[in-house]
């Protein structure tokens, strides 16, 4: 089997360690069995986003050694074939209209939205701004992960019927992203612990579609002394391209991977390629850790 991996940042800041570790992570896996990676920038929620951060991940990736193997997909480009797909599930009663608000939901049982729409075949109207919910019909409630192992869900969340299109005019992720990594031909998905909880929706439209499912694998997260997610929302400080092969080493030892003795005499394309050679999945650890900068 060929095999396709990805890496796929939001351009809404400049990669910091934590993304950096998703990147190399995902390189790595692709490249130990010789397959494909590609780089995807999910440019589909305007207000999140930052002018030049885009351009500026994809020269930090080069700067790296870190080179995709097709064309970069930028979802903002893909925004008829989204439009396609709802309507396709709208016009096969796979889909409806939402006009919940966020208030109501959040005070629901589990906080798990209850279907309440799904049979009041409401319209789309112009002054009234609506979501659109997907009718779930292929509910997951587990599946394997390549490092954690068997994850679950509890049967409220399985159940929900959840969003594909926001009320304020924006793609959701959850379908977005399961069109794209199946267009792409992406086999596994090499992508941070923070997204495990809505891999279960993923699968049910894979599963929905008819989809070969990918293999998923979760990083674990790189955390604050607080134990808060490093992230752009956090102030993650963003990585410099001043101290390449040492921050190459820092996230190899992250991700439990043994490192080359006298690296610091190897160029990085020689780090990068040692680091191939000697990836082992099964040594990633299965919780998150505290990152010490």
């Amino acid at each position: 089997m060929y095999n396709v991996g990805r890496f796929a940042p939001t351009p809404s800041g400049q990669l910091h360690f934590g993304s950096f570790i998703t990147a190399l992570g995902s390189y790595l896996q692709a490249k130990s069995q010789n397959g494909e990676w590609l780089v995807r920038i999910e440019d589909i929620d305007p207000p999140r986003e930052v002018a030049g951060a885009a351009n500026h991940i994809l020269f930090t990736l080069e700067q790296f050694g870190l080179n995709w193997d097709r064309e970069v997909l930028y979802q903002s480009k893909r925004r008829e074939r989204y439009h396609a797909i709802i309507e396709s599930l709208i016009d096969c009663q796979l889909a409806y209209y939402c006009d919940c608000t966020r208030y109501r939901i959040q005070h629901l049982p589990h906080h798990c939205y209850d279907n309440h729409c799904r049979n009041l075949k409401l319209v789309a109207a112009n002054d009234q701004p609506m979501a659109i919910r997907l009718k779930q019909t292929q509910p997951i409630y587990h599946f394997v992960d390549q490092i954690r192992g068997k994850q679950s869900v509890n049967i409220h969340q399985a159940m929900e019927d959840f969003i594909i299109y926001r009320k304020d005019g924006l793609f959701a992720y959850n379908l977005a992203v399961v069109i794209d990594d199946y267009e792409q031909g992406v086999t596994e998905i090499v992508r941070g612990a923070d997204l495990l909880p809505v891999t279960t929706k993923q699968l049910s439209l894979y599963q929905l579609f008819n989809f070969e499912k990918p293999r998923y694998y979760h990083l674990p997260l790189a955390l604050n002394s607080d134990l808060s997610k490093l992230s752009k929302q956090n102030h993650a400080q963003p990585i410099t391209i001043n101290n390449i092969q040492q921050l190459t080493i820092k996230a190899l030892l992250f991700l439990g991977q043994t490192i080359p003795d006298n690296w610091q005499d190897s160029s990085q394309e020689q780090l990068l390629q040692w680091a191939i050679k000697h990836w082992q999945i099964s040594d990633i650890p299965k919780n998150d850790l505290v990152f010490c900068d």
